[in-house]
């Protein structure tokens, strides 16, 4: 029998994507938010540059969605989604549906970004299957992707320290190349000028396989996880028109970039590209509760009802599916957006925060300045067999001075909640330039 750990022992928690004894030595606990701040346990304020984990977009502890969750927690805490139903999930679904791109008129309900793609690509294969083209079962993925960690996204994903030490995960899935291009494209303000030839990649991948083997091709818009790869000017165009070319599902991956992260709802919005299927979740309920949420177009749901009116669509599905309690954060986080302009307000802000970005030019070990939306990376020089190393300890410190960072791999990410002021933009770029000038290695 294991012995009794105090209530408060950190050692129960086995951490995700944590460096846990490291972490333990020197925890950085969060007790409270309001705003764009957290507050630590030592009674700090920090200011939050990251939204959460990328998803809280209206900013922390809004009223109205603590309200909304409040109330239906004392209404209706639990309703199941299979033969059964319940009003709110269904307007929920069709406010979603509102917001959507042109054409995605469907939306199917989960609880993370990470089952968001599972079920987009387990759509993808049983769509060509209801077609008739039972051989396209192979699915595309590009390197650097991050599409969660259940074995499918793994699987598409392409960030080799996510995928190594699961042995051979799922069979027949191939990767484009990446469009991350230094020599070309350093510090590059918004898309990059060079790299929309990188799409063709895909036509290697069609030589290879044959595209009567292909389900699917499943992209971030802009790769956020790996350390914010902005697509070059042209390219998600241009594999969008190869995919169509090879009637080819195209997936975007927009569990991060939905919900005004660019300046516009969603990132196919923003780069005038439409996909096939949507993923999305964090921002859907701004984090407030477990979400996800797949939007398909009429094409995709048409092709599941074909058979008898009896018979089930489609055999997946979760237990919290269109969860009432999630579906209330929904609503009111979308009416939070739609209230005070959040869908767009990157977009006038942009500006300003890519000169702020932009202003990191020239201190120590930056090699690379990106942005786009409200969304920015400093890369930084490696350290000779200590990678992340660098980043990490900025991280540190800029927790340390009050503002909370994203570190991935040599790369710091940014991404504020959408209702940051330009105050709080000087004040994060305040304390991050000044990380970079004080530490040492």
């Amino acid at each position: 029998m294991s012995a009794k750990l105090a209530t408060n022992d950190l050692e129960a928690f086995w951490m995700p994507f944590t460096a846990n004894r490291q972490y333990k030595k020197a925890p950085r606990l969060l007790v409270s938010a309001e705003g764009m701040y957290y507050t630590a346990s030592d009674g700090r304020r920090v200011l939050d540059g990251t939204a959460g984990l990328w998803c809280v977009n209206a900013g922390h502890c809004r009223p109205k969605i603590v309200e909304a969750v409040r109330k239906q927690v004392g209404q209706l805490d639990y309703a199941g989604s299979f033969q059964m139903g319940h009003p709110i999930a269904f307007e929920c679904a069709s406010k979603l549906v509102n917001v959507a791109p042109e054409g995605f008129n469907h939306v199917f309900f989960t609880n993370s970004g990470s089952e968001s793609v599972e079920t987009a690509l387990k759509i993808a294969l049983a769509y060509h299957r209801a077609k008739g083209n039972a051989s396209k079962t192979r699915l595309i993925g590009r390197e650097r992707g991050y599409h969660g960690v259940n074995f499918g996204g793994t699987s598409v994903g392409g960030i080799p320290n996510n995928r190594k030490w699961f042995g051979a995960l799922l069979s027949g899935v191939d990767h484009i190349r990446h469009t991350h291009d230094l020599a070309r494209n350093a510090f590059s303000r918004g898309e990059p000028e060079h790299g929309a030839e990188f799409a063709d990649d895909l036509e290697r991948l069609v030589a290879l396989h044959d595209a009567s083997t292909i389900a699917a091709v499943i992209v971030e818009p802009v790769a956020c996880s790996t350390g914010v790869l902005v697509p070059p000017k042209g390219y998600l165009k241009r594999l969008a028109a190869i995919c169509a070319k090879h009637d080819i599902l195209l997936i975007f991956d927009e569990v991060i970039t939905a919900f005004g992260r660019l300046g516009a709802p969603f990132a196919a919005d923003y780069f005038g590209v439409s996909p096939d299927i949507i993923t999305t979740a964090k921002g859907v309920t701004n984090g407030t509760i477990p979400m996800g949420a797949v939007f398909v177009k009429a094409k995709i749901r048409e092709a599941f009802l074909q058979g008898p009116e009896e018979v089930i669509d489609l055999f997946h599905g979760y237990t919290y599916s269109g969860h009432p309690v999630a579906c209330a954060a929904c609503i009111a986080t979308l009416e939070t957006y739609k209230e005070e302009g959040l869908l767009t307000r990157a977009a006038e802000l942009a500006p300003y925060w890519q000169e702020a970005v932009h202003s990191l030019k020239g201190l120590p070990h930056v090699i690379d300045l990106r942005n786009i939306g409200l969304i920015g990376a400093i890369e930084f020089e490696p350290i000779p067999d200590a990678p992340g190393k660098r980043a990490h300890a900025r991280f540190v410190e800029a927790f340390n001075r009050g503002l909370l960072t994203r570190a991935t791999g040599d790369i710091i990410a940014l991404s504020p909640p959408l209702i940051i002021e330009k105050r709080e933009i000087d004040q994060l770029f305040d304390i991050f330039s000044g990380v970079l000038k004080s530490v040492a290695d």
